[in-house]
């Protein structure tokens, strides 16, 4: 390895790093949402070509949908990519792909913001707008970790070396599923997700329903002769609450951390009636499913349409009106990596050479792209990335110090994951 030491690698982070919270509100300036993906792609894309990768913008097939793993498309594709960057190297050395998503949920209530949300704003050590935390601070570490790995010891990286912004990790998960499906793979993935610097080995299975209710329209001086549907939908909204109550007491699974509830049922979006002087003709809400990650896809769905059914049956309106449901964005199945495989400890390993102590593992009650290589492609897969706060919500940010840590972690983990012969892992 040359003259690569933890002492020179990490000083050389610590040079590095206010270039990397600078490319980072580079990246949160630009409002990645499902659909407009592809400002901060191309700002990754001048990041990564200045490392030396090569770039290539891999667009996204409409046939995605019908692929086994796929969710449900919110938008079209045309025009949208992935961006795969890539540092090429002789053969028979290891493979690692570094994985992150370029997509970030929509900025609600911006007026709530201490700053607008697209805007990035540092104060008191953290970083903060919309995406600083899910997930573009994982960009920032692994390129801090990159560049400074290279600066040191440009050897060090002796293997074909891919980095994956995704497309739809927030919705559906065909993003990183194209690009698997296409042949973006590796020995391994590492996911740079937020995790508290923590392991993140599993996650549980998400389902996504669209839920559309009719009603009898008419004005509000007439209400007594009308339906109103937003009323409507409440017997199906109570029935969903207790299918979660019953969900988490009859399946409950002790390795989920942080919460005795892991199994959330959320109803995300509700729209219903155009003025408040007239009873709504119709109403629609969509819910978020999340199921034990031993269930498939279309036992959850089952359920969940079972429950929505009994409810309507004992409703007079809506049992002669029944809801209509559909599929809409995800269609996760759960998944899970032992703590005891050989891509999981050399991590561990990197973390506990940067800081000292183990780090923590944990499985989570969401779900990641790490299922698509761990589920449908046999490939190890892990998350790992900083610490973050109010992630979807208002002030989301990620504490600037642990992006810093976490590239400790990673590029001694690079390092250490190319040192190591091909087929090990």
């Amino acid at each position: 390895m040359g003259e690569l030491t933890g002492a020179s690698l990490d000083a050389r982070i610590a040079a590095n790093a206010e270039d990397a919270f600078r490319f980072l509100e580079h990246l949160v300036s630009e409002p990645s949402v499902v659909g407009a993906e592809q400002g901060a792609e191309e700002v990754l894309a001048d990041e990564l070509a200045g490392l030396g990768f090569e770039i290539e913008r891999l667009p996204i097939p409409s046939s995605i949908a019908t692929v086994p793993g796929a969710g449900v498309p919110l938008r079209p594709y045309e025009g949208r990519y992935d961006l795969v960057a890539r540092r090429s190297a002789a053969a028979g050395r290891p493979s690692l792909l570094l994985n992150g998503h370029i997509d970030v949920v929509p900025a609600e209530e911006p007026a709530q913001w201490t700053t607008p949300p697209f805007t990035p704003d540092r104060r008191d050590g953290w970083l903060y707008g919309r995406g600083a935390g899910d997930m573009k601070c994982g960009f920032a570490m692994g390129v801090l970790a990159i560049r400074s790995l290279l600066d040191v010891a440009p050897g060090a990286i002796s293997g074909p070396l891919t980095v994956l912004a995704a497309i739809e990790e927030e919705c559906t998960g065909n993003g990183s599923l194209a690009a698997a499906e296409q042949g973006v793979l590796a020995d391994a993935v590492v996911l740079l997700e937020p995790t508290d610097l923590d392991l993140l080995l599993g996650g549980i299975g998400v389902l996504w329903l669209e839920v559309t209710v009719t009603g009898r329209a008419a004005h509000a001086e007439a209400a007594g002769s009308a339906v109103n549907a937003i009323e409507a939908t409440f017997p199906l909204i109570t029935a969903l609450r207790e299918f979660e109550d019953e969900l988490n007491a009859a399946e409950h699974d002790s390795r989920i951390g942080g919460t005795d509830r892991p199994f959330v049922v959320n109803v995300g979006r509700f729209a219903g009636g155009d003025w408040g002087s007239s009873v709504p003709a119709a109403a629609r809400f969509e819910v978020r499913v999340g199921f034990p990650w031993t269930w498939t896809v279309a036992r959850a769905e089952a359920r969940v349409r079972e429950r929505l059914a009994e409810a309507a049956r004992r409703d007079a309106w809506l049992s002669a009106n029944p809801p209509a449901i559909r599929a809409s964005g995800f269609r996760a199945e759960g998944y899970d990596l032992h703590a005891d495989a050989p891509l999981a400890q050399l991590l561990g390993a990197a973390h506990r050479a940067a800081h000292g102590s183990d780090p923590r593992t944990t499985v989570m009650g969401t779900t990641t792209d790490a299922r698509t290589y761990i589920n449908r492609h046999a490939t190890p897969a892990i998350c790992y990335g900083p610490r973050t706060t109010q992630m979807h919500g208002i002030d989301e940010g990620v504490e600037l110090a642990s992006i810093v840590a976490g590239a400790r972690t990673l590029a001694r983990f690079i390092a250490a994951w190319y040192a190591r012969p091909k087929g090990t892992a």
